[in-house]
């Protein structure tokens, strides 16, 4: 029998301490069983990646009971109250905490017209060439710009162009926002499973990306040209709510949506020679670290 290895740790670079930092990963025993083993992933296949699995634990928390694992939550994983726009105790389920509004002035819009900003809190991974990128989580684990459009001739306006990959862990804030000023349209929904998004599971399988449900925004930037959103939908995300109107002209940093309960995806595409990302962003990701930092942050200038 082989000896049992320990898991390897999911480690990140933390954009406000300079440091390498280890992820606490919310229901990482589950993660590691359903996605590392053999019986696990049989599970997922059946039953964790089909809409209804979700659906059901959506349902439990939105139940007035599930507002008792609030506190709890807040506690274990050392969240900020200062910034909730309410107070914790006001939270009628769990998830209208996790779903949460914050007080403005707790993300700032990073200023200037030739700035793009993040386009939501997590931990980010950044290309400057999508083409060009050996890998996004780990070498040689990619996916087409087609596969995740779903539509070749979209895919063809973004080819060489810059990529985000912004991953909202359970514990962060789970609302998205706007990364350029611009006139968005019409959210395009393309069906999928709904895998998780965890960093265990995409190491795992870099295509559940591609695979999972997710909604596809264009917007039309003056100082960026075209740019494309694409929020990716997860195991035990209840549902991804637009909160914009589309072919109204939008200021950057100004609310999209919001996901329901569970780990999230966003994912923001920039045409070639478009934007010049932030060195930091470029410099962890090439070698496949994530950088940990918020919404309306810098993500890079146009050029």
């Amino acid at each position: 029998m082989m000896p049992h290895m320990p898991a390897t740790p999911v480690r990140f670079f933390n954009r406000y301490t300079g440091s390498l930092e280890t992820e606490r990963i919310f229901g990482e025993g589950w993660l590691r069983f359903a996605y590392e083993n053999p019986v696990g992933r049989g599970f997922v296949a059946l039953l964790a990646r089909r809409r209804f699995f979700s659906a059901y634990y959506g349902w439990r928390m939105n139940r007035s009971f599930s507002a008792n694992q609030v506190l709890p939550f807040i506690v274990k994983y050392d969240i900020d109250v200062e910034e909730f726009a309410k107070s914790p105790f006001d939270f009628k389920s769990f998830n209208e905490f996790f779903y949460r509004a914050l007080k403005p002035e707790c993300r700032p819009i990073a200023a200037g017209e030739s700035v793009a900003v993040l386009p939501a809190d997590g931990r980010h991974l950044a290309f400057p060439d999508v083409d060009a990128a050996d890998g996004f989580y780990v070498k040689g684990a990619k996916f087409t710009l087609a596969e995740l459009l779903g539509d070749a001739e979209q895919a063809a306006k973004f080819a060489g162009g810059a990529m985000l990959i912004s991953r909202l862990c359970p514990v962060d804030y789970h609302r998205f926002h706007f990364p350029v000023a611009g006139t968005p349209g019409l959210p395009r929904l393309v069906n999928g499973w709904l895998y998780s998004v965890s960093p265990v599971a995409l190491r795992h399988n870099i295509r559940y990306l591609v695979e999972n449900k997710r909604m596809i925004t264009a917007i039309d930037s003056p100082a960026f040209g075209a740019v494309a959103m694409i929020e990716v939908g997860a195991t035990n995300v209840g549902s991804i709510l637009q909160a914009f109107v589309e072919d109204r002209a939008v200021a950057k940093g100004e609310e999209k949506g919001l996901f329901k309960f569970g780990g999230s995806c966003v994912i923001t595409l920039f045409q070639r020679g478009r934007i010049r990302l932030a060195d930091d962003l470029v410099a962890q990701s090439a070698n496949h670290v994530e950088t940990y930092a918020k919404m309306g942050d810098v993500l890079g200038a146009a050029r």
